[in-house]
C-alpha cells in the first residue's frame, strides 16, 4: 500500500454531494496520491491511486467521461 503523507482518518473528507445517511466514498489526498473509502465502513479497505492515476480520474470525471 502507498503510504500518503498525512493520510489519517481526518484527512479523510466527503462530498457535500453525498446523501445523508453516508452512500458515498471520501477521499483522503496526500502528496504521493489519494485514498478512497466507503463513509458507511472507515475502518475497511482502503484504494490508493497514485498522482498520476487520480489526476486521469479527476480528468474523465470532469469530461464527464463516466455519465
Amino acid at each position: 500500500m502507498m503510504e500518503l503523507e498525512n493520510g489519517t482518518a481526518q484527512d479523510f473528507r466527503r462530498s457535500s454531494f453525498c446523501n445523508p445517511d453516508g452512500g458515498c466514498v471520501e477521499v483522503a489526498r496526500g502528496t504521493r496520491g489519494a485514498a478512497v473509502r466507503d463513509a458507511k465502513n472507515p475502518a475497511g479497505a482502503v484504494l490508493v491511486f497514485t498522482e498520476e492515476e487520480w489526476t486521469a480520474f479527476v480528468r474523465g470525471v470532469r469530461a464527464r467521461e463516466f455519465d
